[in-house]
């Protein structure tokens, strides 16, 4: 039987913050259509005027949520996607801070970090952007805006995400590109996993459902992997991909464009 295209059919939890989002009319592929207005809805910059946008950090900055705080900044535990950073400031614990560590980079105002996240040294972070609470942004990570991250995520070592929306503890840890696509909850990209966006040929990104070819009206589109999908290592897929629930995609397997149960095991 075929998986369906609604959002539903794909993601059990979604964050009441994000109802608007999901909520809407069309094929799950139409969050990506109603990213870029939810997010100049919803992002309230919070970095504050220590950042300069395009310059690199020259010192650690300590978000508490009431604010930046200043002082001599020490990690005690950095474990953020466990909801373990614990950051001091002239030796006292501040609760809730996350760490924008030296040498990080934001492009533009209009990104929001949550509580408990670290910005890891040389990552790239463009706006608009929403970074949620106990997230991971690692060294050399490229997020080029219109990004919704969510709670307990982890945007790894030479991962570039464009235009995609990651559930809470989705995971892309090493040299992954997630591009025009969808992170269900608790998904996890093995190491260099690529979601091709973009068609060798002229035209939108068109997939098979139900026996027939459907337009997806984009033109880039990546992939749409359900709650728990797994990805091997060097794992592809191809433009246009909806990966059901639970499914799992072995390593070094390209998948080809269409839509999958939950489930199924791409090998």
């Amino acid at each position: 039987m075929n998986t369906g295209l609604a959002a539903a059919d794909y993601f059990a939890r979604i964050p009441p913050r994000w109802a608007a989002l999901f909520d809407g009319e069309g094929p799950v592929w139409a969050v990506l259509d109603r990213l870029g207005a939810f997010l100049a809805d919803q992002v309230a910059g919070n970095l504050g005027p220590a950042v300069r946008p395009g310059v690199p950090l020259d010192r650690p900055l300590v978000l508490a949520p009431g604010g930046p705080v200043e002082g001599r900044v020490e990690v005690r535990c950095a474990d953020a996607a466990k909801g373990r950073l614990e950051v001091a400031v002239d030796g006292r614990v501040v609760p809730g801070a996350s760490l924008l560590s030296a040498g990080a980079v934001f492009a533009g105002a209009d990104v929001e970090i949550g509580r408990g996240v670290l910005v890891e040294p040389g990552a790239f972070v463009a706006g608009p952007t929403l970074v949620g609470d106990h997230t991971e942004i690692r060294q050399g990570a490229y997020i080029r805006g219109h990004c919704l991250v969510g709670t307990g995520c982890v945007v790894g070592h030479a991962t570039e995400v464009k235009h995609a929306v990651f559930l809470d503890g989705a995971k892309a840890g090493h040299f992954a590109y997630v591009g025009d696509s969808l992170l269900g909850n608790d998904v996890n990209l093995g190491a260099g996993t690529k979601l091709a966006n973009l068609r060798f040929t002229p035209g939108n990104v068109r997939l098979r459902h139900g026996g027939r070819a459907l337009d997806t009206g984009r033109r880039k589109f990546g992939a749409v992997l359900g709650d728990g999908v797994q990805t091997g290592c060097n794992a592809v897929t191809s433009p246009g991909t909806l990966l059901g629930p639970g499914a799992m995609v072995l390593p070094n397997v390209t998948v080809r464009s269409g839509v999958y149960p939950p489930r199924h095991i791409a090998r």
